[in-house]
């Protein structure tokens, strides 16, 4: 069964112009890295956003730095989708309860985003956006995966402080914020960059900063 999606009208105002964006958006608006017509393997993330005790919020999660692949990146909750998943968004609450412990009946479906690519794993991502309606404790739930859990301020995101560009060895510039300590880069951060600046949260940022990698990140790409 296919939970179905919040309205527009149940969320709160603050929240409302990222739902205008999922209806109209299209896949080049969030990246140029767009599914092939082979497929690829299915997964899901959810970007869920809730009211914090520092306004508007969103959680991420700090990868394992143990992993064999993106160890120690900070990520959205989310993962493949299994066989008995009907769909991305039961995959993305499914993933989200399994790494932070969150409980799914507190959140909110209200849209889906077109469907990803990401080229070094061949995983095709639908990002799915959730109000976190009744909020619960969160945790590093699968320490083996998840080092740490983060309820990360809008405020914090869209700050010009927090907010360049970094340059990947091989040449990939992209945006990446600084939060809680830790770097946001890659598809997550390409991600956060769209959704703020379409949804008209965006604060004037330096583009003009470009940053390389740093070491520890690199050393861990392997």
């Amino acid at each position: 069964m296919i939970p179905a999606l919040a309205p527009r009208d149940s969320l709160p105002e603050w929240l409302r112009p990222v739902a205008d964006v999922a209806v109209q958006v299209a896949p080049e608006d969030l990246s140029r890295f767009l599914p092939p017509d082979d497929g690829g393997r299915q997964s899901a993330v959810l970007i869920l956003l809730g009211e914090g005790p520092e306004g508007p919020d969103l959680l991420l999660i700090e990868r394992s730095a143990d992993l064999r692949s993106h160890a120690g990146q900070p990520a959205f909750p989310g993962g493949a989708l299994d066989p008995e998943d009907s769909g991305p968004v039961a995959a993305a609450l499914r993933e989200a309860a399994e790494e932070t412990g969150l409980d799914p009946t507190g959140v909110e479906v209200f849209a889906t985003l077109p469907a990803l690519w990401l080229p070094p794993s061949g995983f095709v991502v639908t990002p799915v956006l959730g109000w976190w309606r009744v909020p619960s404790e969160v945790r590093a739930a699968a320490p083996a995966e998840v080092a740490a859990v983060h309820r990360v301020p809008v405020a914090e995101l869209v700050d010009p402080a927090n907010r360049w560009q970094v340059r990947h060895p091989i040449g990939f510039v992209g945006p990446a914020f600084s939060v809680r300590g830790m770097l946001v880069w890659g598809f997550t951060a390409g991600l956060l960059d769209r959704l703020l600046h379409l949804a008209g949260w965006e604060r004037p940022w330096d583009v003009a900063r470009v940053e390389p990698l740093p070491d520890h990140i690199v050393r861990g790409l392997g």
